[in-house]
């Protein structure tokens, strides 16, 4: 364990700002949509009983919930310090979280309390849902809201299925998806054909919140979330692949893992059939100060993620030979999508291929009192754009007027 002294030496030598190594997860019910930058022959890095890596987690201090044979610091990011060994964010936060996210921050969430992610399928993810909060109690976890936003960048390929099935057909009763449950171990229990699909949008994007079905669709995902792996799988099959009873039951005490009524109950049934539920839920970038006014300080800035007090994120653009100093009110975590430059002198870059256990330079993390402070971002390139994403934690002040009422 670093002590707080090591930590602030490691703050002090970025200039407050930390830089990440790449942290993949894989999941073994789905199949990677290689559009990650990861190299083809590390896909299956993990081993291929544990399934193709298809996500990278970003800033991350949540621990993968991936079953029996998950590693200690699966899902967690590792800071890379200018010198020194590297230690974990997790670890960073708990020892001075203070001097990254600030005293009142620290007080009030006692640590990040964000998971933020690229997931990447070639196909489907099968039809579920995250636990609320007194669901999620049950078996000593947080519920889980999550929003998605489609970076343009990364979906120049759309892969097989570019939709998502969201919630259910208006009409449809808790006793269709009682027969579905009990059809599970028939093949295809027939879930989506109460649920509505949606063509998904590059450069939009979907808050879902807890309760809520869905089932994400083949485009690359950014996905800012609350820090919680819960989760319960209600689709028994998905492109050809058995789903177990256990992915629908992981989340769910041992005494109502066969209590359809009760597996039913943890689902937000008026948000589910909702009747608009496009126009509830569907979110669209929202410019954080007058466009043009923007371009001629050489930038463009955008809400992608935004409406809860949960979590928040923008996309940050630089325009070709341009710098700007950014200011913000919280602490966040950076993923750079396209281009080159750097970002409180330090050095960022899109990779176009990372091997497994390889750095990069397209993750850092920027603390509170950089953030506050002002963050210089130099675009040097006479004809690319510099494009990050940032990812902000619970009760971020410059995202309190979007929330929904």
């Amino acid at each position: 364990m670093r002590t707080r002294a090591q930590i602030k030496e490691a703050i002090d030598a970025g200039a407050g700002i930390l830089r990440l190594e790449p942290s993949w997860v894989p999941r073994s019910f789905m199949i990677p949509g290689r559009r990650l930058k990861l190299h083809p022959d590390d896909l299956y890095a993990f081993g291929g009983h544990r399934g193709g890596i298809n996500e990278r987690w970003f800033s991350s201090t949540t621990k993968a919930s991936n079953g029996p044979d998950t590693l200690p610091d699966e899902g967690l990011s590792y800071v890379r310090p200018k010198s020194g060994g590297k230690f974990l964010l997790k670890e960073a936060v708990e020892v001075a979280g203070d001097l990254l996210l600030g005293a009142d921050v620290m007080e009030r969430e006692g640590g990040w309390n964000l998971l933020c992610k690229f997931f990447d399928n070639m196909g489907p993810i099968p039809h579920h849902m995250h636990q609320s909060d007194p669901f999620a109690k049950l078996v000593g976890q947080k519920g889980k809201p999550e929003a998605y936003y489609f970076p343009p960048q990364y979906n120049q390929v759309q892969n097989n299925f570019p939709h998502t099935y969201m919630g259910l057909e208006p009409g449809t009763t808790k006793e269709d998806i009682r027969r579905c449950l009990e059809k599970w171990n028939q093949g295809d229990n027939g879930i989506l054909f109460h649920a509505r699909a949606y063509r998904l949008e590059p450069g939009a994007g979907w808050q879902i919140n807890p309760g809520v079905l869905h089932a994400p669709g083949s485009l690359v995902t950014y996905e800012p979330q609350v820090n919680s792996d819960v989760f319960a799988m209600f689709q028994s099959e998905v492109e050809g692949r058995i789903v177990g009873w256990d992915l629908l039951t992981k989340d769910v005490p041992e005494e109502h893992k066969k209590d359809l009524d009760f597996l039913i109950s943890m689902l937000d049934w008026e948000a589910n059939v909702n009747p608009r539920f496009g126009e509830s839920n569907k979110t669209f970038p929202r410019p954080v100060n007058p466009v043009e006014s923007m371009k001629a300080e050489g930038y463009v800035e955008k809400w992608v993620t935004y409406g809860t007090p949960d979590y928040s994120a923008k996309e940050l653009t630089i325009l070709p030979k341009r710098s700007v100093t950014v200011v913000d009110s919280a602490a966040y975590g950076v993923i750079v999508t396209q281009g080159y430059g750097t970002l409180a002198g330090q050095a960022l870059s899109t990779p176009s291929m990372i091997r497994f256990g390889e750095m990069t330079e397209d993750e850092v993390f920027v603390t509170a009192d950089v953030a506050k402070a002002g963050v210089r971002i130099e675009n040097p390139s006479a004809s690319d754009p510099l494009v990050m994403l940032k990812h902000f934690g619970p009760g971020n002040p410059d995202a309190k007027p979007l929330i929904k009422k």
